[in-house]
């Protein structure tokens, strides 16, 4: 049995007045917080949250919510973490899909529930939980905890393959699907990453994206696991990072690359504010390497990267490879297989471009609902990608493109990660995002969207031509370059290219 609820009521026994949690203001030692956790779940039992049921969550970075992620799984119940971003149509369509019996959200999002109410029968009023207040027909978080009777939860044995959460894909390629992860999948996360980032009891953590995305977990769950501090902040402000860095004296932190680029041009930045760190992880997407390389000169010895799916294959790019091995994302950690695969079924040779193929024991059960989807992503136990990459002789990956991003022009594959790398290049871009839009002669063709620096002043037109004297083939240049003032993101802060694409194309169409 993998009893991962009980890990905060471990730390409570064994390092009581050890601080677990910082949330602004707040500090919570492991006695605090494990008491809030027993006070959730009896509250969820008391409303009849039975072992298998779905509890949703729609909510921004704050304490209650960390403090469900574990009072559910202590009850036996199934995570639905869902992103605060969602538009009503989208909320509705993702609480049906889960079935979700249970909603902790907040007051802003009840006027889009009261829109939304019709279509979810199964969703009781008096389980929609609001954490910052009562509105309307839908209680108040705070108010149940206290009417509730006292004493501790009932707690429930869970077996190691049963469902631990549900978490929806962003969305990046189309419509979410839901990734169903056991308990040993987590427990996975919890005892494989912390030997990855170099964790121990006495790290301390900051987060600053939103929890509700499945990055967050390869550094939430081993902190858990370990009992170390985890420092969360509300939202990502790249100067309060760093202040917090500063003060909490922060060993280990992940961001998303755009995160990272700000970081770096954060007013305050200074290599001596962040002189704690032992780790700063990339993932989420790639980080192109103009961005590694001034990471890698300002703080040395302390970048790793993750190439990963939520449906569970890895690499890592430790930090003592990241100036050997600079470009790649690293190698699959113990226990973790990768192929990269041709068209036709066979194994790629070195150096040859294919379709990333891996398997390890933190494979998802499947996609909640689709086994169809499931029997097409994962064959033989093996999980295919949808990812273009490349092994070197050593078994390193480079990541070449997705196979949906990859642009098709004249015949001709176009990789809009080798355009971006000459893009970022550039003073004054801060941000670059390729994609391919349709084009009468050659199908499609190259478009570039960026975001510039602070103070910098360019042209789309010199932009274009600046990139197009330095990419490596005709068929590379760009068709034209779009500034822009921000990228569409995703609740992980990843690029949203497909919208960026189709508003592009509909400018096109309709000017």
């Amino acid at each position: 049995m993998l009893q991962l609820a009980t890990l905060v009521s471990h730390h409570a026994a064994f390092r009581p007045d050890e601080t677990a949690l910082v949330f602004e203001d707040e500090r919570l030692n492991w006695r605090d917080f494990a008491a809030r956790v027993d006070r959730c779940a009896r509250l969820l039992q008391w409303l009849g949250v039975r072992r298998g049921d779905r509890v949703a969550t729609v909510l921004a970075n704050c304490r209650e919510l960390l403090e469900i992620y574990w009072a559910v799984p202590a009850i036996g119940a199934v995570l639905v973490p869902l992103s605060p971003l969602l538009l009503a149509s989208g909320l509705a369509s993702l609480l049906r899909d889960a079935g979700a019996v249970c909603l902790f959200t907040q007051d802003s999002r009840v006027p889009m529930l009261q829109q939304v109410r019709d279509e979810l029968p199964h969703l009781r009023a008096d389980r929609i939980l609001l954490v910052d207040g009562a509105g309307g027909d839908f209680p108040d978080y705070r108010s149940l905890l206290d009417s509730c009777p006292e004493g501790s939860h009932r707690p429930v044995a869970v077996a190691q393959d049963e469902l631990f959460n549900i978490m929806y894909t962003s969305g990046t390629t189309g419509l979410p699907k839901g990734i169903m992860h056991s308990h040993f999948v987590r427990a996975m996360y919890c005892t494989l990453f912390p030997s990855a980032w170099r964790m121990r009891p006495e790290s301390v953590v900051l987060h600053t994206g939103a929890i509700v995305f499945n990055g967050a977990f390869v550094t939430l769950m081993p902190c858990f696991y370990l009992g170390a501090r985890y420092v969360l902040q509300r939202q990502f402000d790249a100067g309060e990072a760093i202040e917090i860095i500063a003060r909490e004296r922060v060993t280990h932190t992940m961001m998303v690359p755009a995160q990272i680029i700000a970081l770096l041009d954060a007013p305050n930045f200074s290599p001596a504010k962040l002189a704690s760190l032992e780790m700063i992880l990339s993932l989420g997407a790639p980080l192109h390497q103009e961005h590694k390389d001034q990471l890698n000169r300002l703080l040395p010895d302390r970048f790793y990267e993750l190439y990963g799916l939520t449906e569970g294959f890895w690499t890592i790019l430790d930090r003592t490879q990241s100036l050997r091995k600079a470009g790649s994302v690293g190698s699959p950690p113990c226990f973790y297989e990768m192929r990269i695969v041709r068209e036709d079924g066979s194994d790629a040779e070195a150096g040859e471009v294919g379709e990333i193929v891996g398997r390890g024991p933190s494979l998802m059960l499947g996609y909640h609902g689709r086994p169809d989807l499931t029997d097409q992503a994962i064959r033989d136990g093996w999980l295919y990608t949808g990812d273009l990459g490349y092994a070197d002789g050593e078994g390193y990956l480079y990541l070449v493109d997705r196979k949906k991003d990859m642009i098709d022009s004249g015949g001709v594959k176009v990789y809009p990660k080798d355009i971006e790398e000459v893009a970022a290049r550039h003073p004054a871009i801060s941000e670059v995002a390729v994609f391919g839009v349709a084009h009468e002669k050659w199908g499609e063709t190259p478009v570039a969207a960026v975001l510039l620096r602070a103070g910098a002043t360019a042209t789309a037109a010199e932009l274009r031509d600046w990139i197009n004297a330095r990419v490596g083939a005709r068929y590379q240049r760009l068709h034209a370059v779009q500034i822009m003032d921000d990228f569409p993101r995703n609740a992980a802060g990843k690029t949203l290219k497909r919208e960026m694409r189709d508003a592009y194309q509909a400018v096109r169409q309709h000017p």
